[in-house]
């Protein structure tokens, strides 16, 4: 009887899977509970890439196109992401917390795949989401390139790429706060 139980459970968990309606919730749980044991490890000092060219613009959601230089000098994190990514969703709550504890010490730069329309404004609406997002509007310094979202990269004054992550992660985790706490020393 239990055998039979399980397979009706699994049966119920494909079939969601496959309804487009239900898909994206369950993949978006799913990659909160992958977050929550992927663990955000900071790069070896010798293994660290330190960030020289801080050329590239980026379009802000008022419109505004402005130079990835101004934040050189500071400690930045930046991530890559798009709304239809399940992956970023899942990690996108733990952002928010980073961003509402250390908004005023850290530059946040939320990159989307997505246009710069009501699809990120409801989105963020939605989910009460207040951390800034830009559009890529030059090519990226080569170091920031990448092709998977979310990607999300933590830089300190110096331009070290102190850690540099893809997949979902708790950025609000302690281990995170504590190495944000010793750049901004």
């Amino acid at each position: 009887m239990k055998l039979n139980k399980r397979n009706v459970l699994f049966i119920i968990v494909v079939v969601l899977l496959i309804i487009p309606q239900t898909r994206k919730s369950i993949q978006v749980l799913l990659h909160k509970g992958i977050a929550l044991v992927n663990p955000v490890n900071v790069i070896d000092k010798k293994d660290r890439i330190i960030l020289n060219d801080y050329s590239w613009k980026l379009k802000t959601e008022t419109e505004e196109i402005t130079n990835f230089n101004q934040f050189k000098g500071k400690v930045i994190l930046i991530n890559f992401w798009a709304t239809w990514c399940p992956p970023c969703i899942a990690e996108m709550a733990s952002l928010q917390k980073l961003y509402n504890k250390y908004e005023k010490r850290v530059d946040f730069i939320f990159v989307t795949a997505d246009a710069l329309d009501e699809k990120i404004s409801n989105f963020k609406e939605n989910k009460k989401y207040t951390f800034p997002v830009y559009q890529i509007m030059s090519k990226p310094p080569s170091e920031l390139m990448t092709t998977s979202i979310p990607r999300t990269v933590l830089i300190d004054k110096n331009g070290e790429i102190i850690i540099d992550k893809s997949g979902a992660a708790d950025w609000f985790s302690e281990d995170v706060q504590k190495q944000i706490d010793e750049l901004l020393k």
